[in-house]
């Protein structure tokens, strides 16, 4: 069971809106291990995420052969405190225009650069070639607004960390739009309204989770100071959460293993 002290840290960023937490490459890794055979020939949006901050976009834009995909396109929001804050590609010199809203489409990846290897250098590059597709977004890049929900019904896949304030809108929009995603969320979602019924209809299900219940994300440095003690390690700029885990609706072998039962019911032991 999760700490009270951790559930009241994410509690607390979720009633302050304070949703910058950015998932660990090695977290990505781990679980879309099991989700490769659904990639191949489709096309996955990642529409919470800063092309060249997010782990989600530079794992499928440095996977994009091996799973085969057709298309990535990556969105990030205005609001992002580290939106540009790594690789400007627009040449802009403000710390507003850095952090203007912009769409990442890929359909290519390959060694751009010529050193023998393909990095996210060589995803820059095809950028700056035009190979690839970066275009600054008319609005503020919010997953709600027209020209998002529109880059999401051209999707196959969806898989992002949306916004745990906003999670059961975010939710909602996926299966308005009849969209299969593996998204990270708050483990308490699967008590939430608008989420329960899915999980019971079979619509919705819980992926594999993250090793030992233990969740890392990296935040801003400015929002540290939110967190308690214990939560927060600021040597490394981690927050350490056991109440998150991941949401999918895509079918995983987890769900065809058998459950292993320790016990039988007896009306006395369970009187409701």
């Amino acid at each position: 069971m999760p700490s009270r002290s951790l559930n009241a840290s994410l509690n607390k960023a979720k009633e302050a809106r304070q949703d910058e937490f950015y998932t660990q490459l090695p977290d990505i890794e781990a679980e879309l291990r099991h989700y490769r055979q659904h990639f191949r020939g489709k096309s996955v949006l990642c529409n919470c995420d800063d092309p060249f901050e997010s782990n989600f976009f530079r794992y499928f834009a440095l996977n994009f052969n091996r799973l085969g995909l057709k298309r990535l396109v990556a969105t990030c929001y205005a609001g992002s405190p580290i939106t540009g804050t790594q690789l400007s590609l627009f040449g802009d010199e403000t710390e507003e225009e850095r952090r203007t809203p912009y769409k990442a489409v890929v359909t290519s990846v390959r060694d751009a650069t010529g050193d023998g290897a393909t990095s996210m250098d060589d995803v820059a590059e095809l950028f700056r070639t035009g190979e690839n597709e970066l275009s600054e977004l008319e609005g503020d890049g919010d997953f709600r607004s027209a020209e998002c929900e529109a880059l999401l019904d051209e999707a196959d896949i969806v898989v992002t960390n949306p916004p745990f304030s906003l999670f059961r809108e975010y939710v909602a929009q996926l299966v308005e739009h009849e969209k299969h995603f593996v998204i990270v969320g708050p483990q308490n979602a699967i008590k939430y309204k608008e989420v329960f019924p899915l999980i019971q209809g079979n619509r919705l299900w819980l992926g594999y989770g993250f090793t030992r219940g233990d969740a890392y994300f990296s935040i801003p440095p400015e929002n540290a100071r939110d967190f308690s003690a214990g939560v927060y390690d600021p040597e490394k700029g981690l927050v350490h959460f056991r109440n998150c885990t991941w949401f999918t609706n895509l079918d995983i072998k987890k769900r065809h293993e058998e459950l292993i039962l320790v016990k039988r019911y007896s009306p006395e032991a369970y009187q409701k």
